[in-house]
């Protein structure tokens, strides 16, 4: 598979479709089971907010891995992702209120590189907050 979407076709600021990712408490213990991270601040309400945290929160991993599907999806090829890299900045708190919490998703072109590439700046939101700083991919376009 390669990326779906041509390098000559793409100028520096073109804008990826913006994305939301919904992320509930039951979201949380299927990606610790797949992930291995039991860490019980993503689970465990009483252990959170005794170790300070607001409440339950994100796994920062899942976090990251939901934001750079905006690029993926663009691309239409995961494997056309050269380079990812965050900061996180804020986590994600996911109350227990049947509707957890939103991770909402915008991303553009940043720079057109060498060797068909280009990097994408992404920014991650929840609850109005930036959770991602720094949050760039370099993808391989046809």
């Amino acid at each position: 598979m390669t990326a779906k979407i041509a390098y000559d076709d793409v100028e520096v600021g073109t804008e990826l479709p913006a994305q939301s990712f919904p992320v509930t408490r039951a979201t949380l213990v299927q990606y610790a089971g797949a992930s291995g991270d039991f860490n019980p601040i993503h689970w465990n309400e009483k252990f959170a907010v005794e170790v300070g945290l607001p409440d339950v929160i994100a796994h920062g991993m899942f976090t990251m891995a939901e934001a750079v599907r905006v690029v993926t999806d663009w691309a239409g090829d995961p494997a056309a992702v050269v380079e990812y890299g965050v900061r996180f900045t804020k986590p994600v708190v996911v109350p227990n209120d049947g509707n957890g919490a939103l991770i909402e998703v915008s991303a553009k072109v940043a720079a057109k590189l060498d060797d068909q590439q280009v990097r994408v700046d992404i920014t991650a939101m929840s609850a109005g907050q930036k959770v991602l700083g720094m949050s760039r991919a370099v993808v391989r376009l046809a």
